[in-house]
């Protein structure tokens, strides 16, 4: 038997006055783009904002839809979008904010497990890690990469008979 052990690191800020500028915009336009979300069934709008190497910001926001599990969540939106519009640039950084009946949430909230692996497919895609900043009222977490959301991840060695 062999025990292993993962551990990510996560960085915690008090505000966004803390980080730099580049950063602070691109938290500030995922909360704006989560004010066009399309939530009629959940109320629970998400905004995520990209950053790519080239400097450009592309947004998106969840779109839901009566027939579940037709939405799509905002982090797969933007990305999506990215990757279509700008498809030799490398994603730098994804920042995502939630709502709850037009209240940011207080924790910051995570990206479900299909946009971490969608996320991961990018950042694979490239060979450059990914930062991640999640928002709420109360702080503002940093995770240095996808993987370390996604620890165990499924990638294209397991389709190559690995």
């Amino acid at each position: 038997m062999k025990k292993r052990n993962i551990s990510i690191e996560i960085i915690e800020y008090q505000d966004i006055s803390e980080l730099d500028e580049e950063i602070g915009n691109l938290i500030k336009k995922a909360e704006a783009s989560s004010n066009n979300a399309y939530t009629p069934y959940s109320k629970f709008n998400v905004g995520a904002a990209i950053l790519l190497d080239n400097g450009d910001i592309v947004c998106g926001n969840n779109q839901e839809n009566a027939a579940y599990p037709s939405g799509l969540c905002a982090e797969r939106v933007a990305l999506f979008y990215a990757n279509a519009s700008f498809p030799t640039t490398a994603v730098k950084a994804i920042a995502i904010v939630a709502k709850n009946n037009n209240s940011i949430s207080t924790e910051p909230v995570p990206p479900c497990g299909s946009c971490r692996q969608a996320l991961l497919e990018t950042e694979t895609r490239f060979g450059k890690p990914i930062k991640v900043y999640l928002s709420g009222s109360k702080k503002i977490q940093e995770i240095s990469s996808i993987k370390d959301l996604l620890p165990l991840n499924f990638d294209k060695d397991f389709l190559h008979n690995r």
